[in-house]
């Protein structure tokens, strides 16, 4: 049952990494210009992302450009936006594998270690996603960093670390950290069915002994009791409960040497003690 918790919270939580991924992939705020020196003016702000640049004026106009050219890109740029794009897609493949694979789904009902191998392969893809993701947002942050407090670059070029930057970070930490929690609970649930299965027989209730190498068998009839309708007693057509039990003495129900039991319909329930 524990196992089945950090399952369902391993999944949770690389399902959330997996929309702040999103998220920060589409967003253009990697980069901000920062008003610092003498470009205190706050009349305009620019921003940049993977996929275009805007800018952002006080009068509340909000204009974007998408880079014309991908070729033309910056190398750094190129690899931050293919590392993204194949977080978000393994990001799906992981929600998709553990969505089959965790207990509380019937998808692979019956295929035993299978089931949980599955749960296990999707929490891989979420450590793998969320490294993916991890690999350009670090990067973009130490550049603008090291843009920043570069003194040969002019004020006015200089830019901060954006929201998107924030969002990337804390959503790859997520990701590792649900894919983790669903690897941990798959390798627990496969040790606790590994122990199930050496442990072979009947599950016998506690205190209770096995005395021989044979079980003994109980056979139980139960035959309607005596009733008494308008003060007449019919006992003498209903008989009482008779319990016979295999390998006893049937020092229960002792009669005369030449009585005879009498039989009536009834259930017989035969079953392992």
């Amino acid at each position: 049952m524990a196992s089945a918790a950090v399952e369902l919270m391993g999944f949770f939580l690389g399902l959330l990494g997996m929309l702040g991924t999103l998220v920060a992939t589409v967003l253009p705020y990697w980069q901000i210009s920062a008003h610092i020196g003498s470009n205190i003016v706050t009349v305009v702000a620019n921003m940049r992302g993977l996929w275009m640049e805007c800018v952002y004026q006080s009068t509340g106009a909000f204009q974007c450009e998408t880079y014309n050219s991908m070729l033309a890109l910056p190398s750094d740029l190129q690899a931050s936006r293919a590392l993204m794009v194949i977080s978000v897609v393994l990001s799906v493949l992981a929600v998709t594998m553990s969505t089959l694979g965790m207990q509380c789904t019937l998808c692979l009902e019956g295929s035993g270690a299978v089931k949980s191998r599955v749960a296990g392969t999707g929490g891989g893809l979420f450590l793998a996603a969320g490294l993916f993701s991890l690999v350009p947002v670090a990067w973009t942050t130490h550049e603008v960093v090291q843009t920043f407090y570069s003194p040969n670059i002019p004020a006015g070029m200089k830019y901060e670390i954006g929201e998107c930057l924030y969002l990337g970070l804390a959503s790859a930490l997520i990701s590792m950290l649900g894919g983790a929690m669903l690897s941990v609970s798959c390798w627990e649930e496969q040790e606790g069915g590994r122990g199930r299965r050496n442990g072979g027989g009947y599950p016998y209730p506690a205190g209770v002994g096995m005395s021989g190498t044979a079980a003994r068998t109980t056979s139980q009839t139960y035959r309607n009791p005596t009733l008494q309708v308008g003060g007449v007693n019919i006992a003498s057509r209903l008989q009482p409960l008779v319990r016979s039990t295999s390998g006893s003495t049937g020092s229960g129900a002792q009669g005369g040497p030449g009585t005879k039991k009498p039989t009536a319909a009834g259930y017989d329930i035969t079953g392992y003690v």
